[in-house]
């Protein structure tokens, strides 16, 4: 399939240069999830594939409703190479949705149900978005009315889908519509782009993040290795199937590792207990809050959870101690630091057998090959800090745009992540610190520079520099700067960043005011005195 000429990366070779090598190597399966899903169904079309809340969905029954919901969207009028966005939350119809993509050559954008207006429409603007799947009703956001608000904005969109709604757009008439209907597959380039993730920048300026059919199927063949995760096993999805970890480990692991996912709509430690029990499960892969909480559930109700073996954790700063604390309350799981980013997927798979590396690194560098640069991209020797750099067969095509692709891949092939940190001589990688300026709260990119913008227009601010604060529950929360012309509180502007459209998690928690900011001499704010200042402050009011 050729990608279509309208797409903002028409410009994309498949596979481009720095991927080129891999081509006649052997480390890619070549086929698509869908294909993937076809031979799973076949060897045994009942095992349960995906649990979501009392429904349980078979192989079969996955790959038969994507058929259908595949012939739908053709009679809707979607072809090879649009882009089909779905802002769902971990619901079994997002399964779906993805194998129908695959089998019909669409490309999928998936997006974090806790975006709003703002980042919505400039997502799916960036990817010239056909088609969005949006739930029906979701707690108390109402979903289809912000699609209907933005569309005005979005010609390019053409169509508007519920799921678990009503109506003729809606996912269960869809799947009804299609079935019997006569559709005839497109060949699929395995190695074409298959997903646009957008993830944040430092310009606050969105970046789709473009993968292969074959890019994350090569991470998570390897990461169930390295794990010892067997076919047939049963796994815990509490991370978003939007955000990367939670597309690959909750959508796409049943199909390419024969594995059955367990999906939970919101993470609640007692519930996860529960399913965990329940269903014999084996492991996760979620952010660092979430085993700080699993682990203080599992004391108080003295369940040592004796069939879960491992946590793979990541996404917020995790404390040296916090590892083998939550170790001590399970029978037999190990919990483990890993390092990756929407480009490189798990870089690092964690020392799941050696306690001491799991508990102070983020794990040895599987897949990948890694160096430690300076700011001359000199390689650095083992122990002294660098920026990390990463090539390996599961990383990115390249990004939407053709210059930020050039700008983050060196000439050889390797990925600058923008993370700082140290390799041991044992290989163990450590992560130290961001050259990017972003704040991961919750295991989630937030933009610095997004949220300034929004603060610098209004009428009373100045200047704002947002930074990363210590956050106890989750890693890093959002505290602003501002040097204010008058009087203005932190309910006001808390009130003006709420209604600009951006989420609710981009709003800072904290306000400090200040008369000038540290700065270099050329006059740029030094935002890592600033992040020192709101640890110094934090830390004396605990």
């Amino acid at each position: 399939m050729m990608e279509r000429n309208d797409s903002p990366w028409a410009w994309l070779e498949t596979p481009p240069p720095h991927l080129a090598a891999y081509v006649g190597s052997g480390l890619w399966d070549k086929r698509t999830i869908a294909q993937l899903a076809e031979a799973q169904a076949e060897a045994d079309p009942d095992f349960v594939a995906l649990i979501d809340g009392a429904v349980a969905v078979t192989r079969a029954q996955a790959l038969t409703d994507a058929e259908a919901l595949c012939a739908a969207l053709h009679a809707r009028g979607l072809r090879p190479g649009d882009v089909l966005a779905f802002q769902v939350p971990n619901w079994r119809e997002a399964t779906v949705i993805n194998l129908a993509a695959a089998m019909s050559g669409l490309v999928v954008n998936p997006i974090v149900p806790i975006y709003r207006d703002h980042e919505v429409t400039q997502m799916l603007a960036d990817c010239r978005a056909a088609a969005l799947f949006v739930p029906g009703a979701f707690r108390t956001f109402d979903y289809p009315a912000m699609a209907a608000r933005i569309a005005a904005d979005l010609p390019g969109l053409r169509h508007v889908f519920t799921v678990r709604g009503d109506g003729d757009n809606d996912y269960a008439a869809l799947v009804g519509e299609g079935r019997g209907a006569r559709f005839t597959r497109p060949r699929v380039d395995p190695l074409g782009v298959k997903m646009v993730l957008y993830t944040s920048g430092t310009t606050g300026r969105p970046k789709g993040v473009l993968h292969s059919h074959v890019s994350i199927a090569r991470i998570l063949r390897e990461s169930a290795r390295h794990w010892g995760l067997g076919a047939g096993e049963a796994t815990l999805m509490p991370s978003p199937v939007t955000h990367v970890s939670g597309y690959a480990n909750g959508l796409e692991a049943p199909f390419v590792c024969g594995t059955r996912t367990v999906l939970m709509e919101s993470w609640n430690a007692d519930e996860a207990l529960a399913l965990i029990e329940r269903h014999g499960l084996v492991g996760t892969v979620a952010a660092t809050p979430f085993l700080v909480e699993l682990a203080a559930a599992a004391r108080k109700a003295g369940n040592p959870l004796p069939s879960f073996r491992f946590f793979a954790c990541g996404g917020a700063a995790v404390p040296a101690d916090l590892i083998p604390a939550a170790n001590a309350a399970f029978a037999q799981c190990r919990a483990f630091r890993v390092f990756g980013a929407s480009e490189v997927p798990l870089v690092t798979f964690g020392w799941p057998r050696n306690a001491s590396l799991a508990a102070a690194t983020d794990g040895e560098a599987v897949d990948y090959d890694v160096r430690i640069v300076d700011a001359e991209d000199r390689a650095v020797p083992d122990g002294q800090e660098g920026e990390i750099l990463a090539r390996g067969p599961g990383m990115l095509l390249g990004y939407a745009d053709a210059a930020q692709t050039a700008e983050a891949i060196t000439a050889d092939g390797f990925f600058r992540t923008g993370d700082l940190g140290v390799r041991s001589a044992e290989g163990a990688i450590t992560v130290t610190g961001r050259k990017k300026d972003l704040i991961i709260r919750g295991g989630e990119n937030i933009s610095a520079k997004e949220i300034e913008d929004v603060l610098h227009s209004h009428a009373l601010v100045r200047e704002a520099a947002v930074v990363a604060m210590p956050h106890a529950r989750l890693g890093e929360g959002v505290c602003a700067y501002v040097i204010a012309d008058g009087a203005v509180s932190s309910e006001d502007l808390c009130a003006h960043v709420a209604a600009s459209g951006l989420a609710r998690q981009k709003i800072p928690e904290r306000f400090e005011f200040r008369e000038d900011f540290p700065r270099t001499a050329s006059g740029k704010v030094r935002k890592d005195l600033l992040r020192e200042d709101v640890r110094a402050i934090t830390s004396s009011r605990t």
